[in-house]
């Protein structure tokens, strides 16, 4: 189902700030990693990039985009019919977004698209939903929708099994940061959803959203090497890591 975005209500802004901050709490560097995102946008198909932001959420990238590239248009996919609730009433009005609610598990979920090709596809924290073999094929679906020339950028989770003693001491530094961060205050994901829950706009989308995914999916999390090289297997022609922490990476491939 595709919908141009409509209605409003001032809420939908605050909880699209709130949604910000809680992801932060993961990941402090985020919006770093959304600038160099957005660098090698501009760098590789230009300013005014036709964009499928897959798996959008609230629509992050979206929102980021477009402050940067007002002549951007973006489609947003995803599943979450509360996090979906947000980026539409976000997005009302902006005739630039179009949002789909579409499960890329299905294959068909392609047909649900207003466009047959993008220049750019961009995504971030979220493919880790996804075990390893579905998650190739959605890189070979991919492929098929980013035009000659186009990118596809991945931002999530990738751990190198090579390196487990480095893996355990950043993993244990980044929760004790965490567990400060929250004994401080700040909203961590169940605190997040527990606030949703409450919300007359949006406890019926929760509802719906822990019945479709549980409290979290079971993915996986590969190494950077092994995203490279689904991704050429998939039809890309270059694919290499432009920004990296040490927990995420930044996956770039060239169609």
């Amino acid at each position: 189902m595709s919908e141009t975005v409509t209605g409003k209500d001032a809420d939908w802004q605050a909880w699209q700030k709130s949604w910000d901050r809680q992801q932060e709490w993961y990941m402090p560097d985020r919006e770093e990693r959304f600038r160099t995102m957005l660098d090698m946008v501009e760098a590789m198909v230009g300013p005014e990039p036709r964009v499928l932001d897959l798996a959008c959420g609230t629509g992050s990238i979206t929102d980021r985009l477009l402050a940067r590239f007002p002549k951007a248009v973006s489609t947003g996919v995803d599943l979450d019919p509360a996090l979906l609730a947000i980026a539409r009433g976000h997005f009302a009005g902006d005739d630039r977004v179009t949002l789909v609610t579409a499960d890329l598990k299905d294959p068909e979920w392609v047909t649900r698209l207003p466009h047959d090709s993008y220049d750019a596809v961009l995504t971030a924290t979220a493919l880790h939903w996804l075990h390893c073999e579905p998650l190739a094929a959605l890189y070979g679906q991919l492929a098929g929708l980013v035009r000659e020339g186009g990118v596809l950028m991945n931002a999530d989770h990738m751990v190198d099994p090579a390196t487990p003693r480095i893996n355990a001491a950043e993993r244990a530094h980044r929760h004790a940061r965490m567990d400060r961060a929250k004994a401080a205050g700040v909203l961590g994901w169940s605190e997040w959803w527990q606030l949703a829950a409450r919300d007359p706009h949006l406890a019926g989308p929760t509802a719906e959203r822990f019945e479709i995914y549980g409290e979290h999916a079971d993915g996986d999390t590969p190494s950077p090497q092994w995203h490279a090289e689904a991704l050429r297997t998939a039809g890309f022609a270059e694919a290499r890591a432009v920004w990296a922490s040490p927990s995420d990476t930044l996956m770039l491939a060239v169609r």
